[in-house]
Parts: C-alpha cells; structure tokens; sequence
C-alpha cells in the first residue's frame, strides 16, 4: 500500500495509555500512516502522544495527501461534547480551499462521520448538515468517493451526487437494523474490517477485507456509556 489513513476511534475513552498503545502498534508499519479523530477520542490526549504539529488552526487534525495525479483529503469531523459530528466555519474554508486547489485532479475524502442518511439508529448522530457538505463537494468536478467509519457496518450510497461508502471497522460490528425492524440493534464482536482503496486514472474501488469473522452478539453491560 502506498499509506494507511485511520479515519477517527482511535481510542474507545480517549484515554492517554491507549494513544501511547496505538503509537506502539503503528511503530511496525512499513508504509506512511495519516490519521483523523472520532468522536470517541479526546484531541488534547492525543495530541499530547501524536504530537501537536498534527494540529491546524482552521482544520484540526485534518490533512491533505497528493499521490499519483488524486488528492486525498482526511478530514477531522468531531465536535466536543457529542458523539454527532461537525465542521466549524474553520474546517469549511479549509476545506473549500483544498478542493479549490485540487480542481485538476480526482479526490477522495476519508472522514469519521457519515454525512448522508443511512436509515439506521446512527442517524442520530450523523455529520450535522449533511446536505451543505455535499453542496460544498459538488463544488469541485471530480469527488470521486467519500469514505467514512463511525456506523460500524458497510454501507454504499449516493448521496445529493457524491458517492459515499462506510466500513464496518476494526471494533464490533452492527446488523442493519432497519426502520421497522422489531427489537434494537444488535451489537457483534465481528467482523472486524478494514478497507482496501485502488485509485486509478478511470475510478476508485473500494474492497472490503474482513479479518474477524466471529458473529456473537456482545453483552449490553459492554456499552454503559450509551
């Protein structure tokens, strides 16, 4: 792989010992890695770990990476205080400068919150204004894919015209459970994933490469933090 983009949960509590944890881990890489924040991690530990040059003013810890004729652009979408995401004035004018510098080229944006509505109980806490941020895509000639975790299932949509993709993640996994379903969503220790990006000068594929396969449904007592 050319790098590897983590795109936000880093850590469960965003506690300091599991950034320190993370760094270990990605230690053993052998390619780049370029990481953005989740609402489940806590800036100012992870910064204190990371560095705090992976800050920007206006973006947060978001960045830009130009490889073979694509911009791909990762993009940080927490808010403090909700487990829904946002984009400050800040990191729309950032961003809206990093499209308007790219208009030569196809993009990609790798995010933690899903931006279009899924009809799933994590539409709850989806990217706020997800109409706007597809109005401010769409701006550009060539999104070719936005990528984003968080719902911890695979989806694939389009979404006012801007193709949109979700993994399932490397946590627990969920079922679809869609409006009229009897019962809540189940939470389910697999499977976990990870998602593998081929850009050429024609289109993008995204596979989907699980390596957990177990199913079990988790115990409730799991997620008091709901």
């Amino acid at each position: 792989a050319d790098f590897v983009a983590i795109a936000g949960d880093l850590a469960d509590l965003g506690a300091p010992e599991a950034y320190v944890h993370l760094r270990r881990i990605l230690a053993d890489l052998t390619m780049p890695c370029h990481i953005t924040l989740g609402n489940h991690d806590d800036l100012a530990n992870y910064l204190a770990v990371f560095g705090a040059d992976q800050n920007d003013d206006h973006a947060r810890v978001s960045k830009v990476i130009d490889l073979d004729g694509y911009r791909v652009i990762l993009l940080d979408t927490t808010t403090e205080g909700s487990h829904g995401g946002a984009l400050c004035a800040g990191r729309q004018s950032w961003l809206s400068a990093k499209l308007e510098e790219a208009a030569d080229r196809p993009v990609v944006v790798v995010m933690h919150h899903h931006a279009n509505v899924l009809s799933l109980p994590v539409d709850e806490i989806p990217l706020a204004d997800g109409v706007g941020f597809a109005q401010l895509l769409k701006r550009h000639p060539d999104v070719r894919m936005v990528i984003s975790g968080h719902v911890h299932l695979t989806t694939a949509g389009l979404w006012h015209g801007v193709p949109m993709t979700t993994l399932a993640g490397s946590h627990y996994s969920v079922n679809a459970h869609l409006p009229g379903m009897a019962g809540t969503q189940a939470r389910l220790e697999g499977p976990a994933q990870i998602a593998v990006v081929l850009a050429d000068r024609d289109g993008v594929v995204v596979h989907f490469q699980d390596y957990l396969q177990r199913h079990i449904e988790l115990a409730s007592g799991l997620f008091d933090w709901t």
